[in-house]
């Protein structure tokens, strides 16, 4: 059922699970009548380096190489207060159409835990792109070779001895530790950074212990030697078999179950425009993520594509919808986007599913 996002570039990985629709990608009329008329702007709501980041640049990667629109598209970051920096430049751009934004878990643990005065629903979805794995990893020269080796290391050395990194504070890095903690009995000291690619460089130069980055913001520095994964938060392991570094593919990473750990966390992605911009909008942006499936620099060297269509998503929610309470409301909320979409963008488009690019 599950696929994975992978970067050319990076060989990284997400599960996948888009509502990527479409047949063909000329303009349609929604399109025709409706074109930017100045610079688009995508605002991610996280730091640099990190999968937002890497997946909003390869989108606007697209756009470019495409041309599928006149004026340039500019990714800027704005990750003050757990994302809400972001969320609330886009929601108080109401009503125009150049203001889009990358999001993830955040959507919705931001303003539940900071009281932020904004919901998704403030916005209008284009797209749900992906649910995005994460894997507990350590410096390769640590001596832990296993889940279970660290997790023993970590409850003899006692509470707040070992440092977990990770991308800001109350949001999926930190929730997964806190869940690390509560099955284990354990107590780390979280230390929170702008994006997943500064959590990445704390950790090659050991300045904490471990990290639970997404696998686009660890691959580089693993496949160069510095990293190793211990195992990856998911009931399954990933089914790619190409080799990442001489000895290791996707596919040797146990899951964190087998190693004891029970505990295994999904991030929803997606797109979201101004709330209040005109449907036709709406559906050219739509073609960047489209055009994703078919696009060479979609495909990492394993052959993972970094979007896929609709069903994985709808089953990949439903598995959210039995994970815990947490889980569960991100799964209702995700199951309401789904369908924003399908009216705003998709369905208008008189289109279906398109298994085929699986």
């Amino acid at each position: 059922m599950k696929s994975y996002y992978s970067s050319r570039r990076a060989g990284a990985i997400l599960i996948a699970g888009a509502a990527l629709l479409g047949s063909s990608f000329g303009p349609s009329h929604a399109q025709q009548s409706w074109q930017p008329t100045k610079t688009v702007e995508f605002v991610i709501p996280a730091g640099t380096g990190g999968g937002a980041d890497q997946m909003a640049r390869a989108i606007q990667g697209i756009v470019a190489k495409h041309k599928l629109m006149k004026p340039s598209m500019v990714v800027i970051n704005k990750a003050g207060g757990a994302g809400s920096e972001g969320f609330l430049d886009v929601k108080n751009s109401k009503g125009d159409p150049h203001k889009i934004i990358i999001t993830l878990s955040n959507l919705f643990t931001t303003p539940l835990a900071t009281n932020t005065p904004f919901n998704w629903r403030d916005l209008t979805p284009v797209q749900m792109l992906a649910l995005d794995q994460f894997v507990l990893w350590v410096n390769a020269e640590a001596p832990y070779k296993s889940a279970k080796e660290y997790i023993d290391a970590v409850k003899k050395a006692g509470p707040k001895k070992f440092k977990m990194a990770g991308t800001g504070a109350k949001q999926e890095d930190q929730i997964i530790t806190a869940a690390i903690e509560q099955h284990t009995g354990t107590k780390f000291i979280y230390i929170p950074f702008k994006g997943g690619g500064d959590v990445a460089v704390q950790l090659v130069g050991k300045h904490v212990d471990s990290t639970v980055n997404n696998p686009i913001e660890a691959v580089a520095h693993w496949r160069g030697g510095k990293l190793r994964p211990l195992c990856v938060f998911d009931p399954k392991r990933m089914p790619y078999k190409t080799k990442v570094t001489g000895k290791m593919a996707w596919g040797d990473i146990p899951t964190c179950k087998e190693g004891g750990l029970d505990v295994d966390y999904l991030m929803l992605r997606g797109i979201f425009i101004a709330g209040g911009s005109e449907i036709g909008a709406c559906q050219l942006l739509y073609r960047p993520v489209q055009k994703g499936p078919r696009d060479p620099g979609m495909e990492g060297p394993d052959g993972a594509r970094r979007v896929q269509p609709d069903g994985a998503h709808r089953q990949g929610v439903r598995r959210l919808g039995g994970a815990g309470r947490g889980a569960a409301r991100v799964a209702h909320e995700g199951r309401g986007i789904h369908r924003e979409v399908r009216r705003n963008c998709s369905a208008r488009q008189g289109v279906g599913p398109a298994a085929r690019f699986l």
